[in-house]
């Protein structure tokens, strides 16, 4: 009896598929000229979510098939290393500061003893020319003063060493904050977890891929068509695909590249019939209002079929008509 259930079920399963063979093939024999077709597959962009150094994972936050946004927290990077020398260079920091108010303490102190040093000379002199005074005590305090005023100099040359050393102790600390947020993994853009590479407690090198995300604003179908075909396509003109799971609706769609050059390219292109050969790579993009709309249902690897337009006054016809899920 489960004999009989197999094979009856293998004969529908034959009977649906002759079916559907049997769709495409009426339906390629009845496009208008003008109107190409060929066999494709729903890809998407996938996004590496990658470390920029070696480390350790310590978390991972999402799970395969999660939906994530752009900019949200995905994973985190063992950092604890990171953290002492950050507070490393946090107490250099405090150091330098400290060292700046004495050395603007000095400059204070040193212009006081300039200004008691100026006026000494100045008496001095007053005194000399009074015939008070040697020359010799003028001449004393004239180098006194001297020695004040370079005094004064080297202390403001301090406190400008001082402020530098300031400016590089935070330089330090804002690049290692930098590596501290470059080890808070987040996604580059919005989309569906397809892979988690990684798991907590692996060391990863530099560049280590901890999981890969798809892009699900940014799907196509990658078709390829003859020489003949290819060569009348217009980028941003409309095409339609039909999905395999979905075969009821029909799913707007644009012309968004045509490679250069032939993917299956034969040994020798000298006679007509042997250039007919030649294939060319097609991208049938999905618009993207249209993925944001069906998101949750948008999946990468579905096969189907993609039509193009090699002539635009050519109507489509009506079982090419959008039709989408309500």
């Amino acid at each position: 009896m489960k004999w009989k259930q197999v094979i009856a079920v293998a004969a529908v399963i034959v009977a649906v598929a002759g079916g559907v063979y049997l769709w495409r093939t009426m339906n390629t024999e009845t496009l208008p000229a003008g109107i190409a077709s060929s066999n494709g597959r729903i890809e998407a962009e996938r996004v590496d979510v990658a470390t920029k150094m070696a480390g350790r994972v310590a978390e991972v936050l999402v799970g395969e098939g999660e939906m994530v946004e752009a900019g949200q927290l995905v994973a985190r990077m063992d950092v604890s290393e990171l953290n002492a020398r950050i507070a490393q260079a946090r107490a250099t920091v405090a150091q330098a500061e400290q060292g700046l108010r004495q050395s603007e303490a000095q400059v204070a102190l040193n212009e006081a003893k300039r200004d008691l040093a100026e006026k000494e000379h100045q008496r001095t002199v007053a005194l000399v020319e009074r015939q008070v005074s040697s020359q010799e005590l003028a001449d004393q305090r004239r180098t006194a003063l001297n020695t004040a005023v370079a005094g004064v100099e080297a202390a403001k040359a301090g406190v400008e060493l001082a402020k530098a050393t300031i400016e590089s102790a935070k330089a330090a600390v804002a690049q290692l904050e930098a590596i501290l947020d470059d080890n808070q993994l987040r996604a580059p853009r919005g989309g569906r977890v397809q892979y988690l590479l990684a798991r907590e407690g692996e060391v990863l090198g530099a560049g280590g891929k901890v999981l890969t995300l798809t892009d699900l604003t940014d799907i196509y179908m990658t078709i390829f068509l003859p020489a003949r075909d290819a060569g009348l396509l217009q980028l941003g003109s409309e095409a339609r695909l039909i999905l395999d799971p979905i075969p009821d609706y029909v799913i707007p769609a644009s012309v968004t590249f045509v490679a250069s050059n032939a993917q299956f390219t034969p040994k020798s292109v000298e006679t007509p019939d042997e250039r007919e050969n030649l294939m060319f790579r097609v991208k049938l993009s999905i618009p993207k209002d249209l993925l944001v709309k069906y998101q949750d249902r948008a999946k990468a690897g579905v096969a189907g079929v993609g039509y193009v337009r090699t002539d635009p006054a050519v109507a489509w016809p009506d079982f090419l008509e959008v039709k989408l899920p309500q």
